[in-house]
């Protein structure tokens, strides 16, 4: 019965991340470049500045910079460590190029995720926040239109639960735990009929109390942890990379060169070119769109609750998420398993990535298998966090307003954290895929019919900074 279960998984998979959504989000991050002129290589040195200051005297919860945080918490997470695995092992090394073009134009797209958030929100009187998709889809696209929004908030609520915010996420954490812990599975407890290592059913229990001791406390609490621990794990990854990359240096270029050979099909044999760009440019932005979640709409519900008044500021500040998490984060991730050989030796998984440190650091390998389980638990923790605000947003508009829903969706959410690490590998994997594509279609559609309004107000903001109106 599971075999036919998850032979239909992947069946569904290839179905909803078929050509069509692939071509359909480059399509609308093409599209948004055009019409914004390439605003996102203009602009990025402001946009970065942005990120750091924060606007004073705007509405909101929570600081731009909170906001950004929030929404990188539940971006950088399992998906630059083992989603970048998944992708090189799956489409090989050409895949990595996709995610760097995804990524590219998926900036535009999240730039105009932003600007919609800010300019379609709604305040309630005692400061509490509302917005995201669902919101500029009924005020942008019109009432008529409240069942888009609708189908954006189910797939959303689901994709938090049943994808990207739970079992992927402590899946990641459990698994190396495990390869560090007990990689022989010596010490193992069975349930269900199941053998399962001890590492995994602690570290579980462990993850679960402190998900559950956070997100009680909501946005604010998940806002403030996320602003200690992002900048302190991307910085501690990145580190370890670079030092990686500086260890290797001499095998750079040819890893350069095999990385974009293998995005066109030049290393594939006679007659089987195209299939493997299609692979690679299937797994990479399949992988690219999980990673930084450029166009599925999750990240205008963080970015709806920025102190700010001027939506195209926002709207910058949210675009160099996309740039840390794919440009920066998941590039050094590809770069170090492509560098070290890691994708092509039968492994899978945070496995792949594990051997690229053991490999590709200095250090003894107990070390780097220690340094990458530090960061992929960090990463992975605050990707739980920000997915679930998400989802209780998605609830929130579904239930329209009921707190008690909330609520339930809430301990759903933590119970889903505890049982996440008994789901294989390849199911966990299938079902993110499955939502993060049905909860991208409604906010593609939308961004499309509003992006008149993007380009309006990104007009009159580039003239206020011309005429030195703002800073």
């Amino acid at each position: 019965m599971f075999q036919q279960f998850n032979e239909f998984l992947v069946w569904f998979d290839d179905l909803v991340w078929g050509v069509p959504l692939i071509v359909l989000i480059l399509a609308v991050g093409i599209f948004l470049t055009i019409r914004l002129h390439g605003l996102q290589i203009r602009y990025l040195p402001k946009a970065l500045k942005y990120m750091v200051k924060n606007e004073e005297g705007g509405e909101g919860e929570v600081t731009s910079f909170g906001a950004l945080c929030t929404a990188l918490s539940a971006t950088v997470g399992t998906g630059n460590i083992v989603g970048v695995a998944t992708a090189i092992v799956a489409g090989g090394p050409g895949a990595l190029f996709w995610m760097w073009i995804a990524a590219l134009f998926g900036m535009a797209t999240k730039f105009a995720e932003g600007v919609l958030a800010i300019k379609y929100r709604v305040i309630e009187p005692d400061g509490h926040v509302l917005g995201g998709p669902f919101y500029y889809i009924e005020n942008g696209m019109g009432i008529k239109w409240c069942w888009l929004a609708k189908v954006f908030a189910f797939f959303g609520a689901g994709v938090g639960l049943l994808g990207i915010g739970t079992f992927t996420q402590v899946n990641g954490i459990a698994s190396a735990a495990n390869n560090f812990f007990d990689p022989n599975n010596q010490w193992t407890v069975n349930l269900l009929g199941m053998e399962y290592s001890w590492s995994v059913v602690i570290t579980g229990t462990i993850v679960t109390i402190f998900v559950g001791l956070v997100v009680i406390g909501g946005l604010k609490r998940i806002a403030n942890v996320s602003q200690i621990i992002v900048p302190f794990m991307i910085v501690i990854y990145v580190l370890c990379c670079a030092i990686i990359l500086i260890t290797n240096a001499g095998l750079i270029p040819a890893a350069i060169t095999e990385i974009v050979a293998s995005a066109f099909g030049f290393r594939a044999v006679a007659g089987g070119a195209l299939g493997a760009v299609l692979v690679a440019m299937q797994k990479g932005i399949a992988r690219g769109i999980f990673s930084n979640e450029a166009g599925l709409g999750s990240a205008p519900i963080a970015a709806a609750a920025a102190k700010t008044n001027e939506p195209v500021r926002q709207g910058l500040v949210s675009m160099t998420g996309t740039f840390l998490d794919t440009i920066v984060v998941c590039t050094m991730t590809g770069l170090a398993i492509v560098l070290t050989g890691s994708w092509n030796i039968g492994l899978e998984g945070v496995a792949v990535t594990t051997n690229a440190f053991q490999v590709g650091l200095p250090f003894a390998p107990e070390v780097s298998s220690f340094l990458l389980m530090i960061c992929l638990v960090f990463f992975a923790f605050t990707t739980i966090l920000g997915w679930n605000y998400y989802g209780e947003r998605c609830l929130e508009y579904l239930s329209n307003g009921k707190m008690k829903a909330v609520l339930t969706y809430r301990y759903l959410y933590i119970l889903a954290v505890f049982i996440g690490p008994f789901m294989t590998v390849s199911a966990v994997w299938t079902i993110a895929d499955i939502f993060n594509g049905l909860m991208a279609l409604p906010n593609l559609i939308a961004l499309m019919a509003l992006s008149g309004v993007v380009v309006a107000e990104t007009r009159v903001y580039v003239k206020k900074l011309k005429n030195k109106e703002v800073e």
